[in-house]
């Protein structure tokens, strides 16, 4: 009698050596069909991920509207990051079959992602638009400092981390962390640096940019498994596809601007009674020189290319002024002076700030070259002694800060309550 044939349940091709069959209860089922069946499963729970995040994304000029919310003036960043982001999640939503377009011609189209490159000085905001827009959006976001990262079998943390640390914000969902936010700060510390002789390792430097060109690229990366409740069907490693994650970088690149100077302005070579006169031109404010950068500029600060045009969208950040930086102090919703004033209100005690001691505190921060970032440690130091004794001393009721208490020429104005009592009844007498 001759034995039947086995055939695949699901394809109906037949069993052989080359083509082994995993047997079920009531059927059989090839290789190729498991690894069809998993990536429809995992497609499932993809568009699942995406159907429970925050679908009802704002256009461009409500997600603007928000950041102005936070961060305090860059007009063309913000404008920038907004479109970026817009076009990255409706493209997400074109591969997840909810895009609603009427045109049949996109069905078979793929939409490339495209990554940004902030640059900008040390505490115009960089860091904060990209976590700002992450709280926006109703994703996962994950902060790296590229200064920590070397090239693989070396000393320091490996880039596949990065996406560790975007698995754990995302709960264990690899189909949320996909969709994700990485915003790699202080990228300009990767540069290769002008000593380095070619040939040679660079493993904090361009070996990290050429470790990193695939995970931004988009690739199926391995990720260690660092959960304490492990699946037994993924083992010591995740698989993690990049292909939609956005990936933002920033760094405040110094001394890029000189870069771009010598390339709007090349300097005269010719010497001699025939060389022409040098017309003294005004020098290109810090703000112009990076918006016109290039990507040939990045090259000679030592991105390598390939790093380059992984990230197609530059966004420069202008450096801020005093009035910005009274903004920043005043304005958002997260503003330093509210913070500190609902910490004195904790102890029934109102602060006011003066306008000339915000001037000040901004004035100082320019002179430390540090923008925003400087600002709570000014406040901090003009005002700890205060916070140390003031919820020992239960009758005061107001603390003033002026330019004077900013620069250490005065003490803090302080009204205790039965003073305060005294002025009003005075008020009230002489009306």
């Amino acid at each position: 009698m001759e034995k039947e044939a086995k055939h695949c349940s699901f394809c109906g091709i037949e069993a052989s050596v080359s083509v082994p069959m995993i047997a079920g209860t009531e059927g059989l089922i090839c290789e190729a069909c498991v690894t069809l069946a998993s990536q429809v499963v995992s497609s499932w729970g993809k568009k699942k991920a995406l159907t429970e995040m925050e679908m009802s994304l704002p256009k461009p000029l409500e997600i603007k509207a928000l950041l102005d919310q936070y961060v305090i003036g860059q007009p063309l960043a913000k404008e920038i990051l907004s479109v970026a982001v817009y076009n990255h999640y409706k493209r997400l939503r074109h591969e997840s079959g909810k895009t609603g377009s009427l045109n049949k011609l996109d069905e078979g189209l793929e939409i490339g992602k495209s990554n940004v490159l902030l640059i900008g000085p040390s505490g115009t905001g960089k860091t904060l638009l990209a976590s700002t827009l992450a709280k926006i959006v109703g994703v996962p976001f994950a902060v790296a400092d590229a200064t920590t990262l070397t090239q693989a079998g070396y000393v320091g943390d490996d880039v596949e981390n990065i996406l560790a640390r975007l698995l754990d914000i995302a709960e264990g969902n690899v189909s949320k962390a996909e969709w994700g936010i990485v915003y790699i700060d202080e990228v300009d510390k990767i540069a290769r640096s002008p000593e380095q002789a070619f040939g040679t390792r660079d493993v904090s430097g361009e070996g990290v940019q050429q470790a990193l060109l695939r995970l931004v690229e988009g690739a199926s990366i391995k990720v260690p498994n660092k959960s304490k409740r492990k699946d037994p069907s993924t083992g010591d490693h995740i698989m993690v596809d990049t292909r939609n994650i956005l990936f933002i970088s920033g760094g405040a690149f110094p001394g890029l601007e000189k870069h771009v100077e010598k390339r709007l302005q090349p300097p005269k070579l010719e010497i001699g009674f025939h060389a022409e006169v040098a017309d003294k031109q005004e020098k290109p404010s810090l703000e112009t020189l990076l918006n016109a950068t290039q990507p040939d500029d990045l090259k000679r600060f030592g991105l390598i290319p390939e790093f380059i045009g992984r990230f197609p969208i530059l966004a420069p950040l202008e450096p801020l002024d005093v009035d910005a930086l009274i903004q920043v102090l005043t304005e958002p919703k997260n503003a330093l002076v509210k913070q500190y004033q609902q910490l004195f209100a904790f102890d029934d005690i109102e602060l006011e700030f003066t306008q000339d001691a915000l001037v000040e505190i901004a004035e100082k921060a320019i002179a430390r070259n540090t923008g925003a970032r400087g600002l709570r440690g000014i406040m901090e130091n003009v005002l700890r002694h205060s916070m140390f004794n003031l919820p020992s001393r239960p009758n005061v009721q107001r603390c003033i800060v002026n330019a004077g208490v900013i620069r250490g020429e005065e003490e803090l104005q302080i009204v205790e309550q039965d003073a305060a009592e005294n002025t009003s009844l005075i008020r009230e007498a002489a009306g």
